[in-house]
């Protein structure tokens, strides 16, 4: 029998992912905080450069988790148990392909970055180094994101739980260790993820076993199946479209950032670990949404999909208000924390404002997220990603010349907006096309 939808369901769902979420940022902050307490700029904007490439590329292979979760949340609620271990195994097998091309392609894909990157050469060499190592985690990390997928439609936020607290609180270890205890400085950093990043993959497989337990994943002809492998690669060919024009929005973020000098792209470095926190932290009312609307659509239950919607926006409306506050006024606080340099502190406190306003301003489009995804519209989620991304390109352009980094922020909150009002405009269609 299916547990009603309520708070308490949304909750038992949401703040695991809530609190283990979090805790990625919150690497990113660490990371930066560690490089910081050398006292200069460009170890500071290196990690953030390299980290934005390389989290370009892995983007390409997000769908892994989105699409996971939605055909494994649909599945579930159809009562599918073979096709619920098939979708797991399919993403893995794709995963382990991508994660070997990323790193036999890595030559040339990092001269694209670096070439698209117009840095200071000092901040390119550090960066060079930190890619160097983290890009043998490749297969690992996309992996990751199939077995995170998996987890959350099944509604084990739990074990997501756990594998956030281990990969990260030993990743805040290992960084602490290798660059403040060793001075490995930059190649401390992607060291400690390196490792983290494969410890936690064996960490997921183990959490996922019941997927493997009763022999469905031997299963070729269900997991070649050419209907169900044709299902799956139109719905992730979508949500990777889509995926990679979001993931541009903010590589041209971070790339615009050094034309106003190192010392305004070390603090937009440190502001963005505001929005990665945001991000992380609300999106786990978002990843609730995926699973309660992709069991509602598999079940046929009409009800349940406006209901799991409503229920999840509110948690999620509340949270981002409260954050927003927290940054608000901690924030300056917050940013002593991450760096030791003046300038970079003086300079993140004059644009903390935007960091403020950006959970408000987001949280339409992360909910939004959630819901088509649950609902498989993919087609819809990846229209809307574009039209967004066209808006912001036209903002970026009217905005930055004028405003500087003022326009380049406000450019960036523009592009929020405009994919919560699409997604909005475009949800009545949503449930009119579930079959039910």
């Amino acid at each position: 029998m299916t547990a009603p939808l309520t708070h308490r369901r949304v909750l038992a769902i949401a703040l695991p992912i809530v609190l283990s979420n979090a805790t990625v940022p919150l690497l990113g902050a660490v990371d930066t905080a560690v490089v910081g307490q050398l006292g200069l700029a460009a170890p500071i904007g290196a990690v953030g450069v390299g980290a934005i490439i390389l989290g370009t590329f892995y983007w390409f292979f997000g769908f892994l988790r989105m699409g996971t979760s939605g055909m494994v949340a649909q599945s579930r609620g159809a009562g599918d148990h073979p096709e619920v271990a098939a979708h797991l195994v399919r993403a893995l097998i794709v995963a382990g392909i991508a994660g070997l091309v990323l790193i036999i392609a890595s030559p040339a894909l990092f001269g694209l970055g670096f070439w698209a990157t117009p840095a200071s050469e000092e901040v390119e060499g550090y960066a060079r180094t930190y890619l160097s190592i983290r890009i043998w985690g490749a297969p690992a990390t996309i992996a990751l994101y199939a077995l995170n997928g998996w987890l959350i439609a099944m509604e084990k936020t739990k074990g997501v739980m756990i594998l956030q607290l281990w990969q990260n609180g030993l990743n805040v270890l290992l960084d602490l260790w290798f660059v403040l205890g060793l001075g490995w400085g930059v190649g401390g950093v992607a060291s400690a993820t390196l490792i983290a990043e494969w410890t936690g993959l064996a960490l997921a497989l183990w959490l996922c076993r019941s997927a493997f337990t009763q022999g469905y994943w031997r299963d070729k002809a269900r997991i070649f199946d050419r209907l169900a492998l044709r299902k799956t690669f139109g719905a992730n060919t979508d949500i990777m479209i889509r995926s990679v024009a979001l993931q541009a929005t903010f590589t041209a973020f971070v790339l615009t950032s050094p034309a106003f000098g190192d010392i305004t792209l070390a603090a937009n470095q440190v502001l963005l670990q505001f929005l990665e926190i945001t991000a992380y932290a609300l999106d786990g009312f978002a990843f609730a949404a995926e699973a309660l609307v992709g069991a509602a659509v598999g079940a046929a239950r009409r009800h349940d999909i406006r209901r799991a919607a409503v229920l999840t926006s509110e948690w999620g409306v509340g949270g981002a208000v409260l954050l927003g506050a927290v940054f608000w006024f901690a924030g300056p606080a917050i940013i002593d924390i991450m760096t030791t340099s003046p300038e970079v502190r003086a300079e993140a406190r004059t644009f903390l404002f935007w960091a403020a306003m950006s959970p408000a301003i987001g949280i339409a489009a992360w909910m939004f997220d959630g819901i088509y995804i649950g609902a498989m519209a993919t087609r819809d989620m990846r229209n809307m990603m574009l039209v967004s991304g066209v808006i912001y390109a036209v903002a970026a352009v009217l905005l930055v010349p004028a405003f500087g980094n003022h326009g380049l922020w406000g450019a960036l909150m523009v592009s929020f907006i405009a994919r919560g009002v699409t997604m909005a405009l475009k949800y009545p269609a949503l449930e009119r096309r579930a079959n039910y």
